[in-house]
């Protein structure tokens, strides 16, 4: 059996190297949840400078995200990078060395029979591998209110109009569960009514908790062991399939 895999991908196919992490020490000074937070941050923020197609500065990274986290920049960014290209085909560029200006630029694919999704297309397949992700991790269920909190945290609103995704609660409501990736289930006796959130039977096709896992722990720097109940559940289920 050949020990590298390759992802069945969500929409777009894509690779994964089982590549662990080390964080640095510096950023071991902080606390690892904020800097996580200031990681997806900065993710969103060169999202929607790439839709202006504004060039990047370091700069305004620093003003504007990562701000009191500043000795900890070359990790926020190289982790930043890595989702980037993961989760969106996108590589962070620098063009200008001496005044640190980057931009995106689509991540060609290496591997054969691999094809990149286009634009919005792929945008928001990595919104979607986000929201997969957090389910699962969540015991393959969450509460609708459970779900915007997250998202919150990401600075994607459902009650207000993306300048990546346009109307969150559209496509997370009605588009990804009319492709069949999501479904969604009342949950009785709610007022106001309430509803769960599940994979749908096409995630389940062309993804596997494994490889989300694997996504989480490379967003978060740590082995996948680390979540001993989800780690065995991904390994069950990839048994089986």
């Amino acid at each position: 059996m050949s020990q590298r895999k390759r992802s069945k991908g969500l929409g777009c196919s894509q690779t994964t190297d089982g590549e662990d992490d080390i964080i640095p020490t510096q950023v071991e000074r902080h606390s690892q949840d904020r800097v996580n937070q200031k990681v997806s941050e900065l993710v969103q923020f060169l999202l929607v400078k790439d839709q202006k197609k504004i060039p990047i500065k370091r700069a305004d990274m620093l003003k504007n995200v990562i701000r009191e986290y500043r000795n900890a920049y070359a990790e926020i960014v190289r982790r930043a990078d890595r989702i980037l290209q993961e989760v969106f085909g996108l590589q962070l560029v620098e063009i200008d060395t001496k005044r640190h200006i980057y931009i995106l630029i689509n991540n060609l694919p290496h591997a054969e029979g691999q094809h990149l999704c286009r634009g919005k297309e792929k945008e928001e397949m990595g919104l979607l591998l986000v929201i997969l992700s957090f389910i699962f991790m969540k015991g393959n269920s969450v509460k609708d209110s459970a779900l915007w909190e997250f998202l919150h945290l990401l600075r994607v609103y459902p009650g207000k109009q993306h300048s990546v995704f346009g109307d969150v609660r559209k496509l997370v409501t009605e588009e990804f569960v009319r492709q069949k990736y999501l479904e969604t289930t009342p949950i009785p006796l709610t007022d106001p009514p309430e509803f769960k959130f599940q994979w749908g039977p096409r995630a389940e096709k062309e993804t596997s908790k494994k490889d989300v896992l694997n996504f989480v722990a490379k967003m978060q720097g740590k082995d996948p062991a680390f979540w001993a109940s989800q780690y065995s559940e991904a390994e069950a289920n990839q048994a089986t399939t």
